[in-house]
């Protein structure tokens, strides 16, 4: 019986996801080293729920230890340069060979349909072809890559019609130039010239490396792409690490709205991100620094503009200039060509490691553009940032909105002891808590 329970409430819980991905583009991209892991056939049982929830996938592979194991057959000894294969004739025909081998393994691991497994019932089609076009990276600090390259084109109009007829695709880390020539890629150049060229709602790389850490050894479950590049720039993480993060960040920066970095060694490990709320990897956002920042002296007036109505109808507590400009340093504002259209202040409590949430405010021209969530997101991350583990606000109208997005009710007697004493018994404003 508790198990049914469980099942049902896991059910409900996934829900809201299943909503929001249906019909959407997904571009997961995985290494070699998971194929020689042998989780290939578990990671096709996950990406053919996806499909089958109405998502449409598009899988890109790397080859890197296979085309090693060909390379050693050959007695071809690997060379490299900073990082990228140096890809002479030799090693391009481990390439193909590689690559060859690889795309028959998926073709038959998404063929399975076996009674009582995730396959049984699938029938799924999977395409590949010569849909990306390549040109060669040539000669990089004086050496010459040869037959490395990077994808220059997407055939996006002839993948489209793919997935809406219910295929997946599926890309292999080479590219052919208009003349015929065939080079090796990156898996992970190629992931980022798909997504974007698809305009894909997310990139997934399912990855060799554990989860990204920040210096401290703290895992890292969301960064924004300028918390990204600032990581990268501190140059502290694994060379493979550093690679992938690099990658999701220009994915982000080419309009995708989220890429993540997940590691295979949990089964599961694409589901458990895609469809719980913590997640199990890194997700990186793209955040544009001139719209969502920490609020300044010169934002006061906008602020003032912005939550003046809101405090004439009771939503807001009255808050005067003089109070806003010695408070300004705990808001964040965003804004668009000079005009702030949102505010948000996170007030701290450090001795009990909380922190408060207030003066969330959208403007009504701008309510239906998800900006009232990424002032939530930006906010809870500043207060992790400064290490509190708890964020409360106190509302009288939108209790609705807060406990969509993971807070639960509580009472005054959780609140800090300072943020009790001045409680208003008047407003009776709802307490609602976030375990950050």
């Amino acid at each position: 019986m508790e198990n049914s329970v469980q099942f049902v409430q896991w059910l409900r819980s996934v829900a809201p996801y299943i909503h929001a991905f249906r019909g959407k583009t997904f571009v997961v991209a995985f290494p070699g080293e998971l194929v020689k892991a042998g989780a290939l056939p578990v990671l096709a049982h996950d990406l053919s729920l996806l499909h089958a929830l109405g998502i449409k996938v598009v899988i890109v592979h790397g080859s890197r230890p296979q085309v090693e194991e060909q390379l050693a057959l050959r007695n071809v000894e690997p060379r490299y340069h900073n990082g990228l294969r140096i890809t002479d004739a030799a090693a391009m025909e481990c390439a193909k060979e590689a690559a060859g081998e690889l795309r028959l393994d998926i073709e038959a691991a998404f063929s399975q349909g076996l009674p009582n497994t995730p396959m049984a019932h699938s029938a799924i089609r999977i395409i590949s072809g010569n849909f990306i076009t390549a040109r060669p990276l040539g000669v990089i600090d004086g050496v010459d890559l040869e037959f490395t390259g990077i994808a220059r084109r997407i055939a996006y109009e002839t993948i489209h019609p793919i997935l809406s007829a219910g295929g997946l695709v599926l890309l292999s880390p080479l590219g052919f130039s208009p003349t015929g020539e065939a080079f090796n890629l990156a898996m992970e150049d190629v992931a980022v010239a798909a997504a974007t060229a698809l305009r894909a709602d997310k990139l997934i790389f399912i990855t060799e490396t554990p989860m990204i850490t920040d210096a401290a050894g703290t895992e890292l479950r969301e960064l924004s792409s300028h918390q990204a590049r600032a990581i990268l720039t501190a140059d502290f993480l694994p060379a493979d690490a550093s690679f992938y993060l690099r990658h999701a960040v220009q994915a982000c920066n080419n309009g995708i709205a989220r890429a993540h970095i997940v590691p295979f060694a949990t089964d599961g490990s694409a589901l458990l991100e895609l469809f719980t709320h913590d997640g199990i990897g890194t997700m990186v956002t793209y955040e544009n620094l001139e719209s969502l920042r920490e609020a300044t002296i010169e934002d006061v007036g906008g602020i003032l503009k912005l939550i003046e109505p809101l405090e004439a109808d009771g939503t807001l507590v009255k808050r005067g200039r003089e109070l806003i400009e010695r408070e300004i340093n705990y808001f964040s504002v965003i804004e668009h060509d000079g005009v702030i259209f949102g505010c948000a202040a996170l007030y701290p409590f450090p001795s009990e490691k909380m922190a408060e949430m207030a003066c969330l405010t959208v403007s009504p021209d701008a309510q239906t553009q998800g900006d009232g969530e990424r002032l939530l997101k930006h906010i809870e991350n500043r207060a992790r940032a400064s290490g509190y583990n708890k964020l409360f606000v106190l509302t009288t109208r939108t209790s609705h909105w807060f406990l969509k997005r993971g807070f639960v009710p509580a009472t005054v007697d959780d609140l800090p002891k300072d943020r009790q004493h001045m409680y208003n018994w008047q407003r009776k404003s709802q307490v609602l808590i976030k375990q950050l």
